[in-house]
């Protein structure tokens, strides 16, 4: 089995990076874990045009195709996602809405395959819940769509640096005993 880890945030090295890595890391012994970044991939803003409505297919080409074919793959996705201005990072948010041919909204629609379980993991700089949940509330939407099982979540609040992670690895870990067992 197959588990994706996707570091939401365009930066490889801070906070978001780590707790994908410690995520990445104690997933390894129960499955075959691609840990990957959203800055790994050049995806295009969506044209709005809706060809993929009655096509089920993107007119662009760029990597939006290519990282779908990575959770076509995986049987447990964990998306690692940091609050940018209450929201996911732009260039995650691109890549949701690039997501169109595979969503399903109208047929036909391609597919990433059945019985795939999504985590969610945000974290944001503040103390307060309401932001964490926006998040949250953001990749099960998108999980929903893709017909991804919405099987659990992780909010971080008052992490911003890299060194805001250690003290809560050990929360970190005892969520990952969840991933994949309680779908």
């Amino acid at each position: 089995m197959k588990a994706l880890v996707l570091n939401c945030s365009p930066v490889r090295t801070g906070a978001t990076a780590e707790i994908t890595r410690i995520i990445a890391e104690e997933l390894s012994s129960r499955y075959e874990v691609i840990q990957t970044c959203i800055d790994d991939y050049s995806v295009h803003f969506c044209l709005g045009c809706r060809r993929c409505h009655t096509s089920g297919q993107c007119v662009q080409e760029d990597d939006a195709a290519r990282l779908m074919g990575v959770f076509a793959q995986a049987d447990v996705i964990v998306l690692v996602s940091p609050s940018y201005w209450a929201d996911v990072p732009g260039q995650f948010k691109t890549f949701i809405d690039r997501c169109t041919p595979w969503s399903n909204t109208h047929d036909p629609h391609a597919s990433i395959g059945s019985g795939k379980m999504g985590y969610a993991v945000v974290l944001r700089t503040g103390g307060g819940m309401y932001e964490c949940e926006r998040l949250i509330a953001t990749i099960e939407h998108f999980f929903g769509h893709l017909e991804i099982l919405r099987a659990g979540s992780l909010a971080l609040c008052n992490v911003e640096y890299l060194e805001d992670v250690a003290p809560r690895a050990g929360e970190i870990r005892k969520f990952c005993l969840s991933i994949g067992r309680d779908g």
